[in-house]
């Protein structure tokens, strides 16, 4: 099936299970609405692994479009393509860091193997992280570790972001350093001061009540690895194209598994402060099981118009809230989940707002769970350090071919507390 009628079958989808839910109504018997309902779940279920084949093949034919990109400039460049010839003269006068790395992957992590003008490459790379960074990265792997290439990190990146929203500056805050020290960031809520009437003649309250009180949260840099993973020998002996893609699929999606459960629900303690954890509580849900629209419209309320109006303002929750969500109407029988529309590039909207679906955030109605999240999402910062490194190794467990780790170091904090709120089951 193509993507054109992947998109179209996606449409019949829709319109089936809106269908499903309008045929419900006042009238309709309690064993017809559970079949309706029923049928509804059915076709969102199909609905849901059809945006997954959707959102592969458009994966995939970026994937496509950026080699084939790169191939046609290095044609005009004069270079032969990777992998295609691998002539002295082009080891000593085309070499780059990204070859110098995959020579790297391909030797298992041992740099004996690398020519002079590949470690000094390496090691210039290496050398471009602060101090700080090159100390934990020799700890991470026996061989070291070194940056990922340019090329690779969007790749990887991209995979990250299909694994989680946090990690995503287009829904969170993001700073990026070179180095891991710590950032404080001064914090303050003046809101509940203002100015009053003045009198000529009669001076000016000096009683501190107009004083400024500040805070300080700080950003730090926690690093996190992925474990190792096994690669073959015939798979490094291949393309450059063949490692990058096998790297930035299942390394991306390890790393982005870790760092959006982290920044959703990290402790805060050794670990950055997750979104959820660092919320407050905008609305509680009268159930112990279930919420409904009245309380998400309490929830969206419970945060202030200057947040409600900001551009990165959404809502966020799991997939399993998002589908008990969908079956909710407002008071004119309107539904508030709207679909989007996928070849026009338009999201899904809830209540006329966007939302972000975050599998680390609670997924079951259960008692005092926080289902979701709304507010100024761009309030969350996330601090990453440097680029991620991949460290290669190879011993009695990998021969003949070796194993490969991730590592990274980032660190997440809310830092305006009245920003974002979330629901919660009573």
């Amino acid at each position: 099936m193509t993507l054109k009628e992947m998109q179209e079958a996606r449409e019949k989808l829709v319109a089936q299970a809106r269908a499903a839910l309008e045929e419900i109504n006042k009238n309709t018997d309690e064993a017809r609405a559970a079949e309706l309902e029923q049928r509804h779940d059915t076709i969102m279920a199909d609905l849901d692994k059809l945006d997954a084949k959707i959102a592969r093949e458009q994966r995939t034919a970026a994937a496509e479009r950026g080699v084939e990109e790169t191939r046609e400039r290095q044609l005009r460049d004069g270079r032969p393509p990777y992998g295609e010839t691998n002539t002295d003269e082009q080891r000593q006068g085309e070499l780059t860091y990204r070859t110098a790395f995959h020579r790297y992957l391909q030797s298992a992590g041992n740099t004996a193997l690398l020519n002079d003008e590949e470690r000094a490459l390496l090691h210039r790379g290496f050398q471009a992280i602060d101090k700080d960074e090159q100390r934990a990265q020799t700890t991470a792997n026996a061989a070291g570790g070194y940056t990922v290439p340019t090329e690779l990190q969007a790749i990887i990146f991209r995979t990250m972001k299909m694994w989680g929203p946090m990690y995503d500056p287009g829904v969170t805050g993001e700073i990026v350093t070179s180095g891991g020290y710590g950032l404080p960031f001064p914090t303050v809520d003046d809101t509940a001061n203002s100015a009053a009437a003045s009198t000529q003649g009669v001076a000016l309250t000096d009683d501190g009540s107009g004083d400024v009180v500040f805070g300080q949260k700080q950003l730090d840099a926690f690093s996190f690895a992925t474990p190792w993973l096994r690669v073959s020998k015939e798979l490094a002996d291949d393309s450059l194209f063949a490692m990058e893609a096998l790297l930035g699929s299942l390394l991306g999606e390890r790393l982005g598994r870790l760092a959006n459960l982290q920044l959703t629900t990290g402790s805060g303690s050794s670990a950055p402060n997750g979104i959820v954890t660092a919320s407050a509580t905008g609305k509680t849900a009268a159930s112990t099981t279930a919420i409904v629209y009245d309380e998400i419209i309490d929830l969206e309320h419970s945060i202030d118009p200057a947040y409600r109006g900001a551009p990165m303002a959404a809502y966020m929750f799991s997939d399993p809230v998002l589908q008990a969500v969908r079956k909710l109407k407002d008071g004119q029988g309107n539904y508030l989940w709207q679909a989007g529309n996928v070849q026009q590039g338009t999201p899904g909207t809830l209540n006329g707002r966007r939302y972000h679906i975050n599998q680390a955030m609670s997924q079951a109605f259960t008692t005092g769970q926080k289902l979701m999240l709304f507010g100024d999402l761009s309030k969350y910062l996330v601090r990453k350090v440097g680029s991620p490194l991949i460290g290669a190794i190879q011993d009695k467990d990998f021969w003949p071919g070796f194993g490969i780790a991730g590592w990274i170091r980032f660190d997440g904090e809310l830092m305006d507390a009245a920003a974002v709120k979330h629901l919660k089951l009573a």
